[in-house]
């Protein structure tokens, strides 16, 4: 009756093992399909960052962001990911990129272009009425002659 039961455990945990090494080989692409993207990295344990996720599904986010890709990496993942940021592309993990960014807090935010350029980095949480000025300062091409903070304060974001 040991041998049975011993068996039964040893095939269920030959089928979860088989399980997680298949799904290992898959690579987030977080290369951007439009003109600019938003890369968020995120921490599991940040209330900020559950907040933001509501946020950017509800008006007047969701329509703003319409037209740029959204991805998100968590910190503390060891998935791999592919990206094109900084003028370099590659492959790492979620952690790596997250470290190599110096991201410290979270949530961060990095708006950058098809040739993964950052034109635009947010430490921390921005309400929606700012972060929706923010995705239009990145849109509009407003970081090519103005500052981020003359831009907030013309728009009357802040």
């Amino acid at each position: 009756m040991k041998r049975v039961v011993l068996l039964i455990a040893l095939s269920i945990l030959a089928s979860c093992q088989q399980k997680q090494s298949a799904g290992s080989t898959d690579i987030k692409d977080i290369v951007p399909k439009h003109q600019y993207a938003m890369l968020i990295v995120e921490s599991e344990s940040c209330i900020y960052c559950k907040q933001l996720r509501k946020d950017l599904q509800a008006e007047p986010l969701a329509s703003e962001l319409k037209g740029m890709d959204v991805y998100s990496i968590l910190y503390e993942s060891n998935a791999r990911v592919k990206y094109l940021l900084e003028g370099k592309e590659g492959v790492s993990t979620e952690e790596d990129l997250a470290k190599s960014l110096k991201v410290n807090s979270f949530p961060q935010l990095f708006f950058y272009d098809k040739e993964g350029n950052i034109v635009l980095h947010l430490p921390g949480y921005q309400p929606p009425k700012t972060l929706a000025c923010s995705i239009r300062f990145v849109k509009e091409g407003r970081y090519k002659d103005t500052s981020y903070m003359d831009y907030l304060k013309t728009e009357r974001c802040i």
